[in-house]
């Protein structure tokens, strides 16, 4: 399933560590073709995509503190590998609120670092696993220089007017989306779905393939 946004909160996220939602095999026996505004939404406007010409853009919606996201970090990572060579995907760390912002901030300087493949997953399993508070950018730059990283460039990077317009751009993003809770998908700037809507993360990426074979027909 996913986070909502009005879960956000400390004692939500013990309950939802305590939750978990899949099909049962007779729903997935059931399971049909995706229907618009029940398994994922058009959106009214069209929003801008970074893809290439040619590519289609798929975009995970997503945050280091959302047991859910962790969760679903493996599966995202394995269907990744697998996907054809005419979907660009890429993550987008969401902020719902301004404490949100030092963890997007940690995501986007890892990305413009190059550190993305090394540290991901283990910002993850730092949060959900080590449980430790990385909340604030006293914290994360003193973890992020535990796994090696130069503090003075991660802290550049990181207060940065680049990785700041970024956080920006992203915040747009989620809105223009209509992210509603995470861990969620954006297709093509056109469609969007995620666990609540899909009934489990994995008919979500089932419900991806589908709608990007339709935007690759030209529907």
């Amino acid at each position: 399933m996913n986070m909502k946004r009005r879960e956000f909160s400390q004692a939500a996220v013990g309950a939802a560590l305590a939750s978990s939602a899949t099909l049962t095999p007779l729903a997935q026996a059931q399971a049909k073709k995706p229907v618009p505004g029940k398994d994922f939404n058009i959106l009214d406007a069209k929003v801008p995509v970074e893809a290439p010409a040619g590519k289609i853009e798929v975009v995970e919606f997503f945050w280091y503190s959302c047991p859910h996201c962790n969760v679903f970090e493996p599966t995202l990572a394995n269907w990744v590998k697998s996907v054809p060579k005419d979907l660009a995907f890429k993550r987008s760390h969401v902020a719902f609120n301004d404490t949100f912002v030092p963890q997007q901030r940690l995501f986007l300087a890892l990305e413009a670092m190059g550190l993305l493949d090394k540290l991901h997953t283990k910002v993850f399993a730092a949060i959900h696993t080590e449980k430790l508070n990385l909340a604030k950018g006293d914290a994360i730059a003193d973890w992020v220089a535990k796994q090696g990283v130069d503090k003075t460039k991660f802290l550049e990077q990181y207060n940065s007017f680049s990785v700041s317009t970024k956080s920006t751009r992203s915040t747009q993003l989620q809105n223009a989306y209509r992210v509603e809770g995470v861990p969620a998908l954006g297709i093509a700037g056109r469609f969007y779905t995620d666990g609540s809507m899909a009934g489990s993360m994995e008919r979500a990426l089932e419900i991806v393939e589908f709608l990007v074979a339709e935007v690759r027909a030209g529907r």
